[in-house]
C-alpha cells in the first residue's frame, strides 16, 4: 500500500541514469517520493539538507566514492538506512560495505524483484526495531551507571557520555530494552543491519567487541553485555 501521507523519502547516489531512472520508476510503485544525485559532492549536499528514509548508493562515483559517503554519514550519527549498489562482486567488498555501516549490499546486475524485496525488507526491519525496542523500553533507561537516552540516542557511563556508532547504539538498545532475553547473532544481524543471510555474523561479533570495549570495565568478565553460550548475547537482567 502506497504511504501517500508520510512517503518514504528515498535518495538514489548513482552515475548511471538507465539505473536511476529505473529504480526511480518500482520505487515511486512503492510509494517512496525519490531524488536523486550523481556525484559525491552532491550526495553529501543533498544528505545535510534532509534526512531520507533510505540511501541507495553506488561505490564508483565522480568526486567521492561511495565507501567515503557511507562513512561521512555514520560519523556524523546518522541512522539512515543504506544500501550499497555496487560492480564489487567480492566478499572482501561486501564484509567492508556493511563494517562501513552499511544496511545492505547488492551486486550488478540485479534483479528489480530482489532490489525491491530488499527494500521492503529494510523498512520493515526499522519498523520491527522500533516496535521490538519499544513499547517494553521507556524513553530513559538506568543500569547501575549506565543511563540510555532513546530519544537523544545518548548513553553514559558514570555521567561521562560515551561515543557509540549509530550500529552500536542500536545493538545496545535492542538488547537493553529486554534484559535477559537472548538474541542469536543472525537474529541481531537481521534486526540492526537488515542483512538476512547467512555467512556475516562476525559482522555482530566485532560490533559487540567493540561496544564491550566502550562499556565494560573489563571485557573479559563484562558487567553489561552477557554472552548466552550457544546462542547469542543478552543484557545483564540481575543489574
Amino acid at each position: 500500500m502506497n504511504e501517500k501521507h508520510s512517503p518514504h523519502q528515498v535518495l538514489i547516489i548513482e552515475d548511471d541514469l538507465n539505473i536511476t531512472g529505473l529504480l526511480k520508476i518500482h520505487l515511486g510503485d512503492l510509494g517512496c517520493e525519490v531524488s536523486s544525485v550523481q556525484n559525491g559532492i552532491d550526495a553529501m549536499a543533498a544528505i545535510a539538507r534532509q534526512t531520507y528514509s533510505l540511501i541507495i548508493l553506488d561505490i564508483m562515483l565522480p568526486g567521492i566514492n561511495g565507501m567515503e559517503i557511507c562513512r561521512r554519514v555514520r560519523q556524523s550519527d546518522r541512522t539512515t538506512p543504506i544500501m550499497i549498489l555496487s560492480a564489487k562482486s567480492e566478499e572482501i567488498d561486501k564484509v567492508l560495505g556493511l563494517e562501513t555501516g552499511a544496511d545492505d549490499y547488492l551486486t550488478k546486475p540485479f534483479s528489480v524483484r530482489e532490489f525491491l524485496a530488499r527494500v521492503k525488507v529494510i523498512f520493515r526491519r526499522r519498523h520491527e526495531l522500533g516496535q521490538e525496542s519499544s513499547p517494553q523500553a521507556p524513553l530513559q533507561m538506568k543500569f547501575g551507571d549506565m543511563e540510555i537516552d532513546m530519544d537523544k540516542r545518548k548513553v553514559t557511563l558514570g555521567g561521562q557520555r560515551i561515543d557509540l556508532s549509530p550500529k552500536e547504539f542500536d545493538l545496545l538498545a535492542l538488547l537493553a530494552s529486554s534484559p535477559g532475553k537472548s538474541y542469536s547473532r543472525q537474529r541481531l544481524l537481521n534486526l540492526v543491519w537488515g542483512y538476512d543471510f547467512e555467512g556475516y555474523e562476525h559482522t555482530v561479533n566485532s560490533h559487540i567487541n567493540r561496544l564491550r570495549g566502550k562499556i565494560e570495565q573489563n571485557v573479559a568478565s563484562p558487567q553489561y553485555i552477557l554472552t548466552t553460550w550457544g546462542v547469542g548475547y543478552r543484557f545483564n537482567e540481575e543489574l
